[in-house]
């Protein structure tokens, strides 16, 4: 009887244990079980200046996506390149063509003391793209792609920016881009590869 009635004691005193514990936060690597996550999102507009073929590349393009916690953005960019770079000729009496390039892809990025007026974000761009010539003088419906190849490519990126009113922001930065598995005739990864300079304009909820 004694220890029917400990047992019954100990069985109370556990589950009332359980019942405030259960009240308080669960811990986790990531963090607490109540903590809010604060839901945001932006759209980057912006400009590269990079070298292609061994030339000045203008790429236009940007990213975009959902940014939690006024911290980590997941989104997706694409860029293309715009101006006219002449593709080498294999006959004196070809036509002129031109290269065109376009890449998309995953966009991670980490955004450093977003609160202050200046501050820091670094991501990345992973996906694929691909490499053409063309007559770019022509009308859309008429343009030709002539030796298309696809790609892989990797485009780490730092920005420097600039809290203009708390949902617009300006940033400059830097990138590198990697170009893997084209097959184009004329160009090879390696120029199709380089480093960028990049003007970028971010309007959203951060």
């Amino acid at each position: 009887m004694k220890m029917r009635k400990l047992l019954f004691m100990t069985a109370a005193v556990l589950l009332s244990h359980f019942g405030f514990a259960q009240d308080a936060p669960i811990e986790s690597l990531a963090g607490r079980g109540n903590t809010k996550i604060r839901v945001g999102g932006f759209g980057a507009p912006g400009i590269k200046f990079t070298t292609f073929d061994d030339q000045l590349g203008i790429l236009l393009g940007g990213y975009a996506g959902v940014m939690l916690n006024s911290r980590l953005m997941l989104g997706a960019g694409a860029y293309a390149l715009v101006n006219n770079i002449e593709a080498p000729r294999t006959n004196a009496l070809d036509p002129t063509l031109y290269w065109n390039m376009w890449y998309t892809g995953f966009v991670p990025e980490y955004t450093i003391r977003s609160n202050k007026l200046f501050h820091m974000a670094v991501g990345a761009l992973i996906g694929g793209g691909g490499v053409m010539k063309n007559e770019r003088y022509k009308g859309y419906d008429e343009t030709e792609s002539i030796d298309y190849s696809g790609f892989f490519v990797g485009e780490p990126h730092v920005n420097f920016e600039m809290n203009i009113t708390s949902y617009l922001r300006l940033a400059v930065g830097g990138s590198y881009r990697f170009v893997s598995g084209s097959n184009t005739t004329g160009i090879t990864d390696e120029k199709l590869s380089g480093p960028a300079a990049h003007f970028t304009i971010k309007a959203g909820r951060f």
